[in-house]
């Protein structure tokens, strides 16, 4: 019998391939036909291998998790960037492979990314999704998120809806 490891761990710079590999997937299967095609081609291909390894060297909160030592997911966390909400901490990214989702890794993920916001004295979680990504606002409110604001994010002239969650 073997055995399989899940593991959640800070990203190091030997992770960026894999990280770009998630990113590439997840943003495709989250965003295909939402966001127009050219706008989400060119923020996928800006965040390639070397962007990746850039923002882990700078020192950037980046988590992933493993399952048999294949990153599968990643986030990306720090200080809340909306000054209007009183949250102090804030997940800018999580995202599971596609062929990874529904079996618990993307909560798991957000549960690391939460204590490690905590440990780092960073009290209250926000988190932005865009309101035609069902998927995620399903997981937010699944996992206890309050819908307490709203905003626009404009991509090639279309805007699109976000909404903020909050965990106190």
């Amino acid at each position: 019998m073997k055995t399989i490891t899940v593991d959640i761990r800070r990203a190091q710079a030997s992770d960026a391939d894999a990280i770009a590999d998630v990113h590439h997937d997840a943003w495709q299967g989250a965003y295909a036909g939402i966001i127009p095609h050219k706008a989400l081609t060119g923020m996928i291909n800006r965040r390639g291998r070397k962007w990746w390894a850039d923002a882990i060297r700078r020192a950037a909160s980046v988590l992933v998790v493993e399952i048999g030592g294949e990153v599968v997911g990643y986030a990306t966390l720090g200080r809340n960037r909306a000054r209007e909400l009183p949250q102090q901490g804030e997940i800018y990214e999580l995202y599971v492979q596609p062929e990874y989702q529904g079996i618990g890794l993307g909560t798991r993920l957000f549960a690391a990314a939460r204590q490690k916001l905590a440990d780092h004295g960073l009290a209250g979680l926000v988190v932005w999704a865009l309101e035609e990504n069902g998927n995620a606002l399903a997981f937010y409110e699944g996992s206890g998120g309050r819908d307490v604001a709203e905003g626009v994010e404009v991509f090639d002239q279309k805007a699109l809806r976000k909404v903020a969650f909050v965990w106190d």
